[in-house]
């Protein structure tokens, strides 16, 4: 193999030993020069590492016999030192250094690892020690903190202090709140149900007790003011189910522009949020109806579907899974920006301000007989109608096409909300633009798109084939007409 004498290195080996291998392994030899397998000098020791430029090839540098006994870097006191050569001849062979020579060992069952000599030695185990000093100090400060911790938790609910390096037993968790009874927002009441809104809950008191008042006002009003009256529930109630409704919420079909317009100022008209609102709650509705997702759930009660929704924050599921819901079609629609941006405006026109003028200016009404008639009274009224679809249409009647969905078809609420109370058919096909099983039923509604669809203000009217509503009825129908 070959053998090295104690003034210089050579190579070992037909290969020779890898300077690569030599300096990772941090050697620094005091004496000699290290040689490549040429026999070039491609390093000398510089200070108390080895350092590759310190010589020139073919010189001798760096040979320090002379230096005191008492120095790091004098051979006799330099312990010795193996390192491994990956690249030695039969692989993972170490090399054993020391100030007299060197050879090449085979490779142990398991390689320590590779020592360190001389100051790298000693800093090392410095180093060592003070890690594990740290680890021991901040051992220490955790297990402070915590019976300091458990100590202020005991004074804090009144139980007594933990024995000293013992820690304190944490509380039992608290038990979970009650179901919640309210929907409508993300806040928790202190009993576990949501936080009600009391500003709606006094401003919906006073516009009934408005109502009630604008009844016996109808008496002493002229006929023309109940007919208008009347004419304005008409067209609030298209601008929420030919337009909030079948247009924007299921796109049952499609409207041109002016009619769209119309529908807009309509559903002002109506004062039940604006369009995009609207909708928005109507199709989370739909896809999860009946659940703590659906704003106004009727398995929670006829109060609360009807009214009770609007008392209180909605329920967290109703936020979180309305994100789910991909409303962007709604704003793609230039009418329904224009509405959400102006809606406040547009609503003291449409459902106040015109509804009392008109009265006044045209057949001289009284200003107070004409805003309670045309405006208080139509506008409640038209609100509990509305509010019957969510509570009644989903209560009380037959289910002919679906008998395992909670909504009904209701007659009342087919005449209050001009053909909306086809409510278990609409629910089974919400796409029809006709919400219920076209024949001689009533359906105003229908009939208005019907004849938009005449005037050449309407297109694609969606309908569900008959065959279709056939294979319902006969699967999951109840078996009634």
């Amino acid at each position: 193999m070959g053998s090295c004498g104690s003034s210089m290195w050579r190579p070992l080996g037909p290969s020779g030993v890898t300077t690569e291998a030599l300096r990772e392994a941090h050697w620094d030899h005091p004496e000699g020069q290290l040689l490549g397998p040429s026999g070039a000098a491609v390093g000398a020791p510089r200070g108390d590492r080895w350092d590759p430029r310190g010589a020139a090839a073919g010189s001798l540098r760096g040979t320090r016999r002379d230096r005191p006994e008492g120095s790091p870097l004098h051979p006799q006191r330099r312990p010795p030192c193996s390192l491994p050569l990956s690249a030695a001849p039969g692989g993972g062979h170490w090399l054993s250094l020391c100030g007299a020579g060197c050879r090449l060992l085979p490779p142990p069952a398991r390689p320590p690892p590779a020592a360190r000599c001389g100051r790298a030695a000693e800093q090392g185990q410095q180093e060592q020690g003070q890690e594990k000093q740290e680890e021991e100090e901040g051992r220490k400060q955790q297990e402070e903190e915590e019976e300091a911790a458990a100590r202020s938790g005991a004074e804090r609910s009144g139980r007594p202090e933990a024995p000293p390096g013992r820690a304190a037993r944490s509380p039992p968790p608290p038990p979970p709140p009650p179901p919640c009874r309210w929907e409508r927002g993300g806040e928790m009441a202190a009993g576990g149900g949501q936080a009600i809104v009391w500003r709606n809950v006094v401003l919906m008191g006073l516009l009934h007790l408005g109502a009630v008042y604008a009844l016996s006002l109808v008496p002493r009003a002229q006929l023309l003011t109940l007919l208008w009256a009347y004419f304005c529930f008409l067209v609030t109630a298209l601008g929420v189910t030919a337009g909030a409704h079948r247009l924007w919420s299921h796109r049952s079909y499609k409207a041109k522009l002016p009619l769209r317009i119309f529908l807009a100022a309509a559903n002002s008209m109506a004062f039940q949020n604006d369009i995009y609102e609207w909708s928005r709650d109507h199709r989370v509705h739909h896809k999860y109806s009946e659940t703590d997702a659906d704003p106004h759930n009727a398995r929670r009660g006829f109060f609360f579907s009807h009214i009770g929704w609007l008392f209180v924050r909605k329920h967290r599921d109703v936020i979180e899974k309305g994100r789910k819901l991909d409303f962007t079609d709604l704003l793609d629609d230039p009418v329904v920006r224009f509405q959400r941006k102006y809606y406040k405006s547009s609503v003291v026109l449409m459902c106040f301000v015109i509804p009392t003028f008109v009265p006044w200016y045209l057949w001289g009404e009284s200003l107070w007989n004409a805003y309670f008639l045309a405006s208080i009274l139509r506008y409640t009224i038209s609100l509990n109608v509305t509010w019957l679809v969510n509570s009644a249409a989903h209560m009380y009647g037959n289910r002919p096409y679906d008998k395992y969905i909670n909504p009904r078809q209701n007659t009342f609420v087919t005449l209050g909300a001009i053909g909306e109370g086809f409510h278990n058919y609409h629910h089974t096909f919400p796409f029809d633009y006709s919400a219920s099983e076209l024949g001689l039923k009533f359906n105003p509604t229908t009939w208005f798109i019907d004849f938009m669809f005449w005037l050449g203000l309407v297109t694609d009217r969606k309908q569900a084939p008959k065959e279709m509503i056939q294979a319902h009825k006969e699967r999951t129908g109840d078996g009634s007409a």
